[in-house]
């Protein structure tokens, strides 16, 4: 604490040896800063305050027929934009500041520093917007002011009813597109409708118990078949002159044939392995029994022929005759039967094939009528929504929907609001008190001087044997005495102007 004390001391000297160097900076700093001070423009500041009031009897009067346009919002965002770039333009127009500016450096110099010095502030709960202007012209302020105020009243409303034109356009444009593609689409219905005719269900139909109904048709001739082909078997084989006794079966493998037995084999081979894959009613089944069952009766046919007489008399007998008629009619009932295996054949191969055909088609033509429906749903929703914009876009710009209310309208400023200068004056008159006071400590610095015994001991590290006084005589005590009250003097001086120029201040603002 000794050392500080010390060292505080020392520097108090310090300064003291160049007192006069220490007034006269602070002489010159506070008469250039008061100066300065004094030149600053004076900022008058104007401002305007509006009430939004969006609450309109419409909103509930219309909510369930359109959609309703978010008024706060509109005025929220063209709060935010009223800075832009068009309309600061705008307002140099309005206010005649532009004709100020002869390049395009200039103009941009004032469309930046009218961006700096406009504020706008808002509440969304009570929907209150204020705009503020400041600067050196009471006039110019006004007017800012009341420009961007008729911007933001303007503002509000306009485009609103080009934007419901614009979005009508655009769903118009759709309309047309989404009308071309309903007529595609029912052309293209038409079209697989009449390709399909055939195929396509009808009510009642139903294609797999028409074809279980065909494929029992089927089996059921192919049964009459065979049991038609037996009967001439046995007509024939009573004409070849071997009448089968009552109740006797000739047996076919009792009978050799190497032709028809290999095929036999071959057949039954084959059916073998069609009843490991399908049932006895299966057309194949069916037709690979049937071919057997010609087959053994060929074979028999065959071995009563090598066996018949030649007894010539036999072709007369009245029997005989009858037995021929009887062929004939069993001749004929076979081709009948035939024909009508065949056609119950054909219908059941076609059946099959529409019913497997069928679920694609209707796959096909559900789809079709999926996108169909797809299109109508669109179109009828964009010809309703064409109507709600049309009627938001009236809403929108109306003058009903929200009603403006200027709280406080702009004012002509009368006295400024800035700068300070009364702060400025007195930071001017601190910061030069401390310039002097530095600019002597600086000097005492660069020049030190031993002040006492003590610091010249300290800085040399020699023993002081003595000190010599000064003797002051009257003359140099009155030469001193006078340049004291000189300094006092002009400390009270400065600090007297300091007042006078606060007391200026006071009664000028």
């Amino acid at each position: 604490m000794e050392d500080f004390i010390s060292q505080l001391l020392l520097h108090v000297r310090g300064i003291w040896k160049y007192r006069w160097l220490a007034l006269g900076t602070m002489w010159v700093v506070a008469s250039l800063g008061w100066v300065v001070v004094l030149r600053l423009p004076n900022d008058y500041q104007s401002s305007a305050r509006v009430f939004v009031d969006t609450q309109s009897i419409l909103k509930p009067l219309m909510a369930s027929m359109t959609s309703m346009p978010n008024v706060q919002q509109q005025v929220s965002i063209m709060s935010r934009t009223l800075l832009s770039r068009p309309n600061l333009e705008r307002v140099l127009r309005m206010v005649d500041l532009d004709v100020d500016a002869t390049t395009p450096r200039q103009r941009e110099h004032q469309i930046d520093e009218l961006a700096t010095r406009l504020k706008i502030s808002g509440t969304t709960t009570n929907d209150i917007y204020s705009i503020t202007y400041g600067g050196d012209n009471p006039k110019q302020v006004h007017d800012v002011v009341q420009a961007l105020l008729t911007i933001f009243l303007e503002g509000s409303f306009k485009g609103k009813k080009a934007d419901s034109q614009y979005a009508i356009r655009f769903i118009d444009e759709q309309i047309k597109s989404y009308e071309q593609r309903l007529v595609a689409a029912e052309n293209t219905v038409k079209e697989f409708k009449l390709r399909n005719s055939a195929l396509l269900p009808r009510q009642g139909v139903d294609y797999s118990a028409q074809l279980a109904i065909a494929s029992d048709a089927l089996s059921t001739a192919r049964i009459d078949l065979l049991e038609a082909e037996q009967a001439r078997i046995a007509i024939q084989a009573r004409i070849n002159g071997d009448p089968l006794p009552a109740g006797a079966d000739p047996r076919p493998r009792a009978i050799v044939n190497p032709d028809i037995d290999a095929r036999i084999a071959a057949i039954n081979k084959n059916l073998d392995t069609l009843r490991l894959q399908y049932t006895d009613l299966h057309p194949d089944v069916v037709s690979a029994r049937r071919l057997l069952a010609q087959l053994e009766a060929r074979k028999i046919e065959e071995s009563k022929l090598a066996q018949r007489d030649g007894d010539p008399g036999r072709f007369y007998s009245p029997m005989l005759q009858q037995l021929k008629v009887a062929l004939t009619e069993a001749d004929a009932k076979v081709a009948a039967m035939r024909v009508r295996v065949h056609e119950y054949s054909v219908r059941h191969e076609r059946l099959r094939e529409q019913s497997n055909a069928v679920p694609e088609v209707e796959s096909q033509l559900a789809q079709l009528n999926r996108d169909y429906e797809i299109n109508k749903d669109n179109y009828e929703k964009l010809i309703a929504r064409r109507e709600s914009a049309r009627l938001s876009g009236d809403l929108s710009s109306s003058t009903e929907m929200m009603t403006f209310r200027i709280i406080d309208p702009p004012t002509m400023p009368l006295s400024p609001v800035g700068p300070n200068r009364r702060l400025f004056h007195t930071g001017v008159l601190l910061i030069a008190l401390c310039a002097g006071l530095g600019a002597a400590l600086l000097i005492s610095q660069v020049r030190p001087t031993f002040v006492s015994p003590s610091a010249l001991r300290e800085i040399t590290g020699l023993n002081v044997l003595g000190t010599v006084s000064m003797t002051w005589n009257d003359a140099e005590r009155t030469k001193l005495r006078r340049g004291q009250y000189l300094l006092g003097a002009a400390f009270t001086a400065l600090l007297g102007l300091y007042g006078t120029i606060m007391a200026s201040g006071f009664l000028t603002g």
